[in-house]
């Protein structure tokens, strides 16, 4: 244990009284959940086993090496001992879920990215998490009654689960996402058993007396924003230092005078304990009995399922939609988060500008997501088809799945991923550019044939792996053949409604795409008049268009394309 430790672990316990542990008492503490959601990265290197021991001089080394409390991603390889790919792959991944909309990461053009770096404070809260071990998901209350939409065994699990103990887990069990109240409190309680090793790492000794006193500014506990987040639900987040007994009201013209590390220590624990203790309770009510807990409510798939929970604080759940199609606009969803959970057999659109969006297991769907400006994880999902425009995407534990592509960051593929593929962006509807625009996704970059794949086993889940499988990589993606790519129609619904200006798709098709596409298209256009010009009487032609009628008919019922039709026409 380091000294900076000792000195706040020798502070009075939480439960200490405090006068004002929190200038608005109805405000409570929740962890920055899309921190830990999508702000995690495979790579052992980057995983400590005891963080403060290993972190301190790794701060030391990236300080000394820092240009205005910055770091770039020559820097973060050299002292991480990382490649350049990787090292650039740190940075994407920290601005995407940056607190701060301001900080020069989050604006960076993808070109320099590398030079403006991170906040040497966001990084080192960055690389701590990495020790973060995720909840495990759990098997839901009536795993039989929802096997309908939960993805069937492929005719490889035999084999595969032969091979590696993910596969063996996955077929033997119903996993479902852990509810919103279940996450919040594990991720509060790493929190609360790593705080004192975190504001170790943000604090500075007092000028002329040493490592004995430690300090924190305003500044560097605004970093904490990173991690905390105080907010009711349906209001706005607001700094972290206005929540404050300490740091609430300062004058703006004058700094803030920096404030005893061991004060802001206890005074964080109490806010964690409260709100671990009323998420206690909340779960503890509804074991006991029914609750009205949109999160938890929206968890039970088989009481009402196709159901959407309009969540006035975190993302918007769409869960347990089956065997139909769900059509989301801009009005519903507009700067959202949103998660499509255990959906099967269905077409989901969710034509809207979005911030995170989560894709979990699903089944033989197809989701058509608007732009998503931070990023996009799709997770444990079979023959599922994605179709995005969005600023960096993560693919993990997937099958047999086909992902059309507009990201303007390599995509990323982990974990337990078996025949997978990419392919360029193949649609637009008509308001798609400017919901680019919005969210700050860059048409002219398209990174889609270009996937990162990393290890095949996730170093921050909870199950333990034979010795090394966790040296193993994850299976990449292939391309689709060029002559097997068509455009996705979007209809449209809303014809009487105002329409954008978006035309055509944003993105340009590689050139062997559109090559393969006009010549699809020239063979259709001369079996069309080749059926039009064929030398038949009348009669026969009325058969054959009948029997290209029936024909197209099967294929409708049999590809299950007949369901949207009905849909369309129930609109």
């Amino acid at each position: 244990m380091t000294e900076e430790q000792d000195l706040i672990d020798q502070s009075p316990p939480p439960s200490a009284p405090d006068p004002e542990p929190n200038p608005n008492p109805n405000s409570v503490i929740h962890p920055r959940r899309v921190s830990f959601e999508h702000g995690l990265l495979p790579i052992q290197k980057l995983v400590f086993t005891d963080p403060i021991q290993t972190l301190a001089p790794v701060k030391q080394k990236l300080a000394d090496a820092a240009s205005n409390n910055r770091v770039g991603s020559a820097v973060i390889a050299d002292v991480l001992q990382i490649s350049g790919d990787h090292a650039r792959l740190v940075l994407e991944t920290l601005g995407s879920v940056l607190h701060s909309e301001s900080d020069p990461l989050v604006r960076a053009k993808p070109e320099e990215v590398d030079s403006v770096g991170a906040d040497l404070r966001d990084l080192i809260l960055f690389l701590y998490i990495q020790s973060y071990k995720k909840l495990l998901p759990r098997t839901h209350k009536d795993s039989a009654a929802v096997a309908d939409v939960w993805p069937s065994t492929s005719a490889f699990d035999g084999y595969l689960s032969a091979l590696s103990p993910i596969q063996l887990v996955r077929s033997n069990s119903r996993r479902f996402m852990p509810s919103q109240a279940d996450d919040e409190a594990h991720q509060l309680s790493y929190l609360q058993k790593h705080l004192a090793n975190i504001i170790s790492l943000l604090a500075e000794p007092v000028e002329g007396e040493g490592d004995e006193s430690l300090v924190l500014s305003m500044e560097a506990f605004e970093h904490l924003g990173f991690l905390v987040q105080f907010g009711d639900k349906g209001s706005d987040v607001s700094p972290l230092s206005q929540a404050t007994p300490f740091f609430a009201n300062s004058d703006p013209d004058m700094p803030a005078v920096p404030v005893p590390a061991s004060q802001v220590h206890d005074w964080l624990m109490q806010n964690i304990a409260s709100a671990l203790e009323s998420i206690t309770e909340r779960i503890s009510g509804k074991e006991n009995g029914p609750s009205n807990d949109q999160d938890d409510a929206m968890s039970d798939v088989c009481a009402a399922p196709n159901k959407v929970a309009p969540s006035t604080r975190g993302p918007c759940l769409i869960e347990g939609v089956s065997k139909t199609s769900l059509v989301k606009q801009a009005s519903d969803l507009r700067g959202r988060s949103v998660k499509v959970v255990n959906c099967h057999d269905s077409v989901i659109y969710l034509l809207a500008p979005l911030r995170y969006a989560t894709v979990h297991g699903c089944s033989d769907t197809t989701i058509v997501l608007g732009a998503v400006g931070k990023a996009l994880k799709v997770e444990h999902c079979e023959r599922v088809h994605v179709i995005v425009a969005a600023k960096r995407v993560c693919i993990a534990n997937c099958r047999e799945c086909v992902f059309f592509l507009g990201v303007n960051q390599r995509p990323l593929i982990v974990g337990d991923n078996h025949k997978l593929q990419v392919a360029p962006y193949n649609t637009f509807y008509s308001h798609l550019e400017e919901h680019m625009s919005e969210v700050g996704v860059e048409p002219t970059i398209n990174k889609w044939d270009k996937p990162l794949a990393l290890g095949a086993v996730d170093p921050h889940d909870s199950l333990s792996h034979p010795a090394g499988v966790a040296d193993a990589q994850a299976e990449s993606a292939a391309s689709v053949d060029p002559d097997q790519f068509v455009n996705f129609l979007i209809p449209n619904w809303f014809s009487g409604e105002e329409t954008g200006s978006t035309k055509d798709n944003p993105f340009p098709l590689p050139d062997t795409y559109m090559a393969a596409q006009q010549r699809n298209l020239k063979n259709f256009e001369e079996t069309r008049r080749s059926l039009k010009e064929a030398p038949l009487e009348e009669n026969r032609k009325r058969e054959l268009s009948s029997a290209l009628h029936v024909y197209f008919k099967d294929w409708l019922y049999a590809s299950g394309n007949i369901r949207q039709l009905y849909c369309l026409q129930g609109d």
